[in-house]
């Protein structure tokens, strides 16, 4: 006999405090292992294709990492020391652009950046506080990182992590599979398989979708000669995961700074603008249709929310939770309401639906 709603519910509350309370306090020190269970998650399929071409699981995983750790060595030798220097000059030279764009308004509009005005303090207020800020933000970030244990617990312990979740993923999703209470393990199995189907389509098909679009803005933008060029597409990378934000930030960052560096050449310019027009038609009609799908069931709005909520509670490890609870509460809110319409609470006595 299955357990009351109630004592069900009590349980289930009881696991939610727990798991709230381990990335409360426990943050920090479970970053490794978050991300080294998100890359075997992200990498999961590729070792299944290439056990059915023949391999062994330890082969395919073994095939995997040496893959990933010659890509990563080579970013980190090539395009991680281009990437911060263009981020620290970027900032650096902010209080200039906005002394720019201080002498262009002075020129065009008089009237509006008047020496005692508030938009003159503004502006001047604002390219001192991106130059402090940001040199402080920078700074943190490279001091943190700089520490031993850091280096080590992200450059060691998150490969080792990701390897051997990796190789014994389908035997713990075996395991985590007979432990399901039994009256309720079918319901489980169908929410989990739609939670999987979401956070595939999301995390893999937009993780492709955002390093092709960041690779084609970054490497484009430096084609045509834009300085931050680099930083541009990493940034509109980042965001692409949030509809049409990628284009717009990654496109007003971009635009902005070639009206400062090509003002005049407005082919140039235009050439900018044509490049983030063109990836986002890609992104459209081609990438997302492709690589996501049309039914994900993650809107952008519930998105930002999740990922407000848990990186303000929690941190950057919340931020990268975020993602997958958002998707398992759109599923378990979908099942719910699917529960409630078959009720007779909804139905009503006569059990139909009205018209």
């Amino acid at each position: 006999m299955g357990l009351p709603v109630r004592d069900q519910m009590k349980y289930w509350g009881v696991a939610a405090a727990v798991f709230m309370a381990v990335l409360w306090y426990l943050g920090d020190v479970i970053l490794p292992f978050v991300l080294g269970a998100a890359i075997a998650y992200f990498l999961d399929p590729v070792a299944d294709r290439l056990e059915r071409m023949g391999t062994s699981r330890g082969v395919a995983t073994t095939i995997i990492t040496c893959l990933a750790l010659l890509i990563f060595i080579v970013a980190a030798l090539l395009i991680v020391p281009t990437l911060v220097s263009q981020t620290a000059s970027l900032i650096n030279i902010a209080p200039q652009l906005f002394q720019d764009l201080q002498g262009f308004l002075t020129s065009r509009f008089p009237a509006l950046v008047d020496t005692d005005s508030t938009l003159h303090q503004s502006l001047v207020s604002l390219g001192e506080t991106i130059r402090d800020q940001g040199g402080k933000v920078l700074n943190s970030v490279v001091s943190s990182a700089a520490s031993v244990i850091n280096i080590l617990l992200l450059l060691v312990i998150v490969p080792v992590v990701a390897f051997y979740l990796l190789y014994d993923w389908d035997h713990m999703v075996a395991r985590i599979d007979e432990m399901l209470p039994r009256d309720h393990a079918p319901v489980i199995r169908q929410l989990a398989g739609e939670i999987d189907a979401t956070l595939a389509s999301f995390i893999r098909g937009m993780g492709t979708v955002s390093l092709i679009l960041g690779t084609f803005y970054a490497v484009s933008l430096m084609l045509v000669g834009l300085q931050f060029g680099l930083v541009i597409g990493a940034v509109a990378g980042l965001v692409t995961f949030i509809p049409y934000v990628g284009a717009l930030v990654g496109g007003a960052l971009a635009i902005g700074l070639g009206l400062f560096q090509f003002w005049g050449d407005w082919m140039t310019i235009g050439l900018i603008a044509g490049i983030f027009v063109a990836g986002q038609v890609a992104e459209g009609n081609f990438l997302t249709p492709k690589l996501v799908g049309s039914s994900v069931g993650l809107h952008p709005v519930w998105l930002i929310f999740a990922l407000s909520v848990f990186g303000t509670l929690f941190g950057f490890v919340g931020m990268l939770v975020a993602v997958p609870l958002a998707a398992a509460l759109g599923v378990l809110v979908r099942f719910f309401i699917g529960q409630y319409q078959g009720s007779r609470l909804y139905r009503g006595l006569s059990g139909r639906d009205e018209g």
